[in-house]
């Protein structure tokens, strides 16, 4: 089979491996069809990885794909199968595993693609318990946003912010993957959506998206806009995942009891609070990381109902580095695919 491996910083190739052996007791083998790019897939290209990992390293963290065997025991999906691939090796077998919050295991392995080897390849075996059956409705290419990109939008929103019909949010990097995800799924709830973009063409494409406001971070103070347009009220949630850059400026744009969620730090992994104006307006802040299998089925649901990622550009496998670069320019628009 094809897989695309990373031997060193910046240095992917396309290889010939062998086939996955016969799945096992509880596990399916999964025809890879479309894989989605994440700025963990940047980290790791560049050599920022966490943790010890092994070279070469197939690379790739969110896939779906078709299930062609599946071994013994197996009772959640069938051959023919479409199915969403949960994107770390976790335990199974702690408490939270069992509760299906993957994301908060005790004993994870490591993410794929980033510590062991993902889902850029043609097959791979994976246990039963860490697919999702995918909708008929549902595409493959907007089925493999539903693992990182929506299944953490939605943790993020509704699980930890617990966003609500009619409140007010900002988000963030409104032309990202999981910022135009974030816009559409607090609009289609009826909340107000303030959004920062880089430049007017990401905030037209927002507006259509349905934010109400949009702010080119590049030629106004984000959190002075926010401020004079709520009238120095605020907005009930910020949806963060800039980092240091940005992180004070959200903290201000947060109304009194204020909720502020964030699950990435792409500008910078510290910077300084204000501990006073934390308690004195009462904040809550909450660490998102990854998405539990619920949010996963949640996620595919409402694409199943319309509720559709959206999409910058769709690479074949071998133009998988492409995909990285342009997502490095900050370019884009959306989601980034790769097509097997």
């Amino acid at each position: 089979m094809r897989a695309l491996r990373l031997h060193g910083d910046r240095d992917l190739r396309l290889e010939e491996m062998e086939n996955p052996p016969h799945p096992g007791p509880g596990e399916v083998q999964v025809r890879v069809h479309a894989v989605g790019l994440n700025h963990i897939d940047v980290w790791g290209f560049r050599g920022m990885a966490f943790a010890k990992r092994k070279m070469p390293l197939v690379v790739g963290a969110e896939a779906a794909g078709a299930v062609v065997a599946i071994g013994e025991d197996v009772t959640h999906v069938d051959v023919g199968d479409k199915v969403a691939l949960y994107g770390a090796r976790t335990c199974g077998i702690c408490r939270a595993c069992v509760e299906g919050r993957d994301n908060l295991c005790e004993n994870v392995g490591g993410i794929m693609g980033f510590h062991v080897d993902g889902f850029a390849c043609d097959f791979v075996n994976m246990p039963q318990r860490l697919v999702v059956k995918v909708p008929d409705e549902v595409s493959f290419e907007d089925a493999a946003c539903a693992p990182i990109a929506f299944g953490t939008v939605q943790h993020m929103l509704f699980d930890n912010a617990r966003l609500e019909p009619g409140e007010s949010v900002l988000v963030h990097a409104g032309g990202s993957g999981i910022g135009t995800a974030a816009i559409k799924m607090a609009k289609a709830i009826g909340c107000t959506v303030y959004t920062t973009v880089g430049d007017d063409e990401k905030g037209e494409k927002a507006k259509a998206l349905g934010a109400d406001h949009v702010i080119n971070y590049r030629n106004e103070r984000f959190e002075g806009e926010v401020r004079r347009l709520t009238k120095r009220k605020g907005v009930d949630v910020v949806f963060e995942h800039v980092g240091a850059d940005t992180w004070n400026g959200s903290l201000l744009c947060l109304k009194r009891g204020g909720r502020l969620v964030t699950c990435g730090s792409t500008s910078g992994v510290s910077t300084t609070m204000n501990l006073m104006q934390l308690f004195q307006q009462q904040y809550r802040i909450f660490g998102s990381f990854g998405c539990s299998m619920r949010n996963i089925r949640e996620s595919l649901d409402k694409m199943a109902s319309g509720l559709t990622p959206v999409i910058d550009t769709v690479f074949p496998l071998e133009h998988f580095a492409q995909g990285l670069e342009r997502l490095e320019s900050r370019k884009v628009f959306g989601k980034i695919l790769v097509r097997f």
